[in-house]
């Protein structure tokens, strides 16, 4: 209903039911003063010491109370930590927790794990006992091994095997042709009998499964990990059964991943999943693991990394997730390692791993480790399979940054699709810190300080953690399918690195160019979303979930070498339809899987470029730089511009219940005034400012059917424009008792 220049003024309602679903309507006495359920819950670590009942009800006092956090996530953490970890007396001081955090109406998060990573009950950064791996041998991590034998042409080749494990595959390759013939017939035992044939240069490979001697979890088998859960998540369940859902609302792991075993994770009953799902086997395909194999390389690793990296998304990922919904809350956590650009053995497909999570997460710790160019992978994920929430642990390791340097990450953070920053960390033993910051009242550069900025972070959870659909004009492919070509085993840069530099890879640079450097917001697509879940309708590409319903304008391949035939055909029939396409760097060549040839890649690709029907519709961009970008997407109308190009805020769209909602932010070292024009008319409009809780109207006019409003924003400065209809009824806004100041309704 239209409103004409009436003057109301806010009233701040006393309550707010806590149990409010995320659907519900936003409530500016909500904004304002957000309740218990919205603050931010930190790892809590009960570190190297014996940690005593008292002591410990008066530090989560201090921590719900002068902190002002919503909670915990209890870390058991070093060799001198008391009491034993998982015995009566740790439960007991566990329940004294849950039992202050009740009486609170605050949440906990299980942490799984004695220290970290995931997956050992504490062998690592905890007491080094190698618990799991004792209750259960033979349930831990495998690796791959290669073993090579030279051969003489012409020769018969008679040896046994010098190996110890499972057997994946026995192949000759000649090394010139790349011809590969399996001898697994000419194996009996580990006695290997073959003719060699009497030309070329004919090496013997065997391929073997063993253990690696790491202590935790084999984390590509489903059925160890449910071990793994039975140890410690069931524990929890059997001491509290009452807590979860209620009490307890998430389960947190903590840096798994698959650099470790030399990058060569593996598992035994590999080829027989690998056989069911593909229906052939992938013996043949072994040496691509190590080797160029010729024309068919990219294709081969693609069906093996591919493969690894669903085992892993399923074995570890998928299973505490069927855990947690089982048990009424919801799993997250993170990857080790998420920075690297090559993920294949690290994350293995970090899109992927989000898919079975209920929250998809990352963590942003240390200095040097930009996990920024990442956070858009994350969040895309959640917005690929329909995910309400996306998580972040930040601050760990970073030393004693300044409090404006923590506003500014979260903004960006917040800008980037997270919505649940849990802060790294509060520290039992303050006088034991091995990662620095020390995030309570007890570190004297922040005590004054924090609470504050804890309800900053409540403004941005309550804002952006609730059920809606993202909004972004741009779709770039996730190239999970030309990293997984260029990766290979033992590779230079060492396994903790990735392994693999792979050449003209510049997905993170072309996100960080689009969001940091020209505002423009998009999300990342999945090859297999763009498969299942994308069609073209309305010279648009859509993304079709029950909920993120998203739609494109714009796709851009971010040197894309390899790509699957079905996506270059489903990007064909959307250009075909008026989509814009952008390649950078690399032109797609090569075929990522057995449908279809490098030709009909090649084909589609020139068809698009050359076509006389293009019209400026595909363009490649073989140097990509700010300048060359935005020139690309000049023709297009995007949801969010500004006037002034070279200063661009970072922004999230996202409309909640049929109305529109922008959060915008200033992460630049300097003052910022901006016009920013978004796209369509919105109705009366509202800002509201998380670090203050201030709330006004919002001025904004009218443009050739855009809205306009200008804003100046300081360094770590933020603010949420939101459509008024976004509060509900209008006698949920105003009332005619005073607040601060006078909101005027605008036409």
């Amino acid at each position: 209903m239209r409103r004409k220049k009436l003057l109301f003024y806010i009233l701040l309602i006393v309550s707010v039911s806590k149990g409010a679903a995320l659907t519900d309507s936003i409530k500016l006495s909500e904004f304002a003063s957000p309740s218990m359920r919205w603050r931010p819950v930190p790892l809590w670590f009960w570190n190297n010491t014996e940690v005593k009942e008292d002591s410990l009800l008066v530090q989560l006092d201090s921590i719900l109370t002068k902190d002002c956090y919503g909670g915990c996530a209890i870390l058991p953490f070093g060799k001198s930590f008391g009491p034993a970890y998982l015995s009566k007396e740790y439960f007991r001081l566990y329940g004294k927790v849950i039992k202050a955090i009740k009486q609170r109406g605050a949440k906990m998060s299980l942490y799984d794990e004695y220290g970290f990573p995931s997956g050992s009950m504490g062998a690592i950064n905890g007491s080094g006992e190698t618990i799991f791996k004792n209750n259960h041998p033979g349930k831990t991590i495998r690796r791959l091994d290669k073993v090579e034998y030279a051969t003489i042409s012409d020769t018969l080749f008679h040896c046994e095997l010098n190996v110890k494990g499972t057997i994946m595959s026995v192949v000759a390759m000649e090394m010139q042709t790349k011809k590969i013939v399996s001898l697994r017939e000419k194996l009996v035992g580990n006695i290997l009998t073959w003719n060699v044939p009497p030309k070329g240069e004919w090496k013997v490979m065997a391929f073997v499964c063993v253990e690696d001697g790491d202590p935790n979890v084999n984390y590509l088998s489903p059925e160890a990990v449910k071990l793994f859960v039975q140890d410690i998540h069931e524990a929890y369940y059997k001491n509290f059964p009452e807590a979860f859902g209620s009490v307890i609302t998430t389960t947190f792991f903590d840096e798994p991943t698959m650099y470790r075993a030399q990058g060569r994770m593996w598992t035994d009953d590999f080829n027989d999943k690998f056989m069911f799902r593909f229906g052939f086997s992938p013996e043949v395909l072994y040496p691509a693991l190590w080797y160029d194999i010729g024309p068919y390389t990219a294709v081969a690793r693609n069906y093996l990394f591919g493969m690894r990296a669903s085992l892993y998304a399923e074995g570890f990922m998928k299973t505490i997730d069927d855990w947690a919904e089982a048990h009424g809350i919801i799993s997250t956590g993170h990857q080790d390692q998420e920075e690297v650009v090559n993920p294949v053995s690290v994350s293995g497909d970090l899109m992927l791993d989000g898919k079975y999570m209920g929250m998809p997460g990352i963590d942003k710790i240390g200095g040097n480790r930009p996990a920024e160019d990442f956070y858009k992978v994350v969040s895309s994920s959640a917005n690929n399979w329909d995910k309400t929430y996306v998580m972040s642990e930040t601050y760990g390791d970073m030393g004693n940054i300044s409090i404006e340097r923590m506003y500014n990450i979260a903004i960006e953070q917040y800008t980037k699709g997270i919505n649940q920053l849990i802060p790294h960390a509060v520290w039992y033993n303050n006088a034991d810190v091995w990662f620095l910051p020390e995030l309570s009242y007890r570190n004297s550069r922040y005590n004054s300080l924090l609470a504050d900025f804890n309800r900053f972070l409540s403004r941005l959870n309550y804002m952006l953690a609730r059920t809606g659909r993202h909004v972004a004009d741009v779709a770039m492919i996730y190239p999970i399918n030309t990293l997984q070509a260029g990766h290979y085993f033992d590779g230079p840069e060492g396994f903790y690195k990735g392994g693999v530099n792979i050449p003209d890879v510049d997905y993170n640079m072309v996100s960080r160019m689009l969001t940091d450097n020209l505002g423009i917001d998009f999300t990342y697509i999945h090859p297999e979303v763009m498969d299942d879940r994308c069609s073209v309708d309305h010279q648009r590409l859509v993304m079709k979930n029950k909920i993120n319903t998203e739609s494109f304008s714009v796709i851009i391949l971010p040197s894309c070498r390899v790509i699957t035939l079905s996506n270059m055909k489903k990007i064909e029939k959307a250009w075909e339809n008026g989509v814009k396409v952008i390649f950078t760097t690399q032109l797609p060549q090569q075929v990522a899987d057995g449908d279809g040839t490098d030709d009909d890649i090649t084909a589609i690709v020139n068809r698009m470029l050359v076509s006389e029907r293009n019209k400026g519709y595909a363009v490649f961009v073989k140097n990509p730089n700010d300048e060359a970008l935005r020139n690309a997407l000049m023709t297009v109308n995007l949801d969010v511009r500004f006037s002034d190009a070279e200063h661009p805020f970072n922004y999230i769209h996202k409309v909640i219940s049929g109305s529109n909602l922008y959060y915008i932010g200033n992460i630049d070292d300097m003052v910022i005034e901006n016009k920013i024009i978004l796209r369509g008319k919105l109705t009366e409009c509202t800002l509201l400012d998380p670090r203050t809780g201030k709330i006004e109207p919002a001025a904004v006019s009218y443009d050739n059917g855009n809205s306009v409003i200008t804003l100046n924003l300081a360094p770590g400065q933020s603010v949420f424009l939101v459509e008024n209809t976004i509060f509900g009824e209008v006698s949920q806004m105003y009332n005619t008792m005073p607040f601060a100041f006078n909101v005027r309704c605008l036409r």
